[in-house]
């Protein structure tokens, strides 16, 4: 392991004791708990899992992970799940102790395809389990931005609408007011009318706010 995976193990597994002690089953995905650790890729957390798996830091159960140890990786340290060993190539040459060596055999060279493609086949497995848990908090997040956009038109129509109101009820003010001075009679509105006129536009106002309140929660 290089010193890059090595850190990056080790980011991964001090994100996951912050949130579960050892011995417990993590309780969000491993997307989540490379986030926490700045991973910007889900692939770089699905290779901190694969090396935390491989030195027994962390058990697969089922679809879930759950916490073994919390002592960070050591730089050398191998797997304590071994891949599974190659044959040594021998040829007949060889076996013999004459001749120069040849090269591989079909079945040499099969097996070790086979191999191959176990571990390309594990790594995948990871990477898709990766990929959907981001497709689904993809989703999440765009149906909460939706109805987060619903809820600001649904609110900018209402607010429209009290400041017509509000305009309204300011023309029929002045219409009135207007009204009592062409009457014929120099009747001024008193502090008393004009407390009262307030009144009742403020308890109006009031009324339409606490409606489009509720209405938007």
């Amino acid at each position: 392991m290089n010193e890059e995976s090595l850190e990056r193990a080790n980011a991964f597994l001090a994100a996951a004791v912050r949130r579960v002690p050892p011995g417990e089953m993590l309780d969000v995905t491993p997307a989540e708990i490379g986030r926490d650790a700045g991973f910007a890729q889900p692939l770089a957390a699905a290779r901190a899992v694969r090396a935390l798996l491989a030195r027994r830091r962390l058990e697969a159960v089922g679809t879930k992970y759950r916490l073994l140890d919390a002592r960070p990786v050591e730089p050398g340290e191998r797997e304590t799940v071994p891949r599974a060993p190659r044959k040594r190539r021998v040829t007949p040459e060889r076996a013999t102790g004459g001749g120069p060596a040849r090269g591989p055999t079909y079945s040499q060279l099969g097996q070790e395809m086979v191999e191959k493609l176990i571990e390309l086949g594990r790594e995948v497995g990871t990477l898709r389990a990766s990929l959907r848990t981001a497709r689904e908090e993809s989703r999440d997040a765009r149906e909460a931005k939706d109805e987060a956009e619903r809820r600001a038109h649904a609110l900018t129509a209402r607010v429209r609408e009290l400041e017509a109101r509000a305009e309204m009820a300011e023309s029929n003010l002045r219409t009135l007011l207007a009204a009592a001075r062409s009457s014929g009679r120099e009747v001024p509105v008193g502090d008393t009318e004009m407390e009262a006129i307030l009144g009742v536009l403020k308890k109006e106002a009031e009324e339409q706010q606490a409606r489009a309140g509720s209405s938007g929660s």
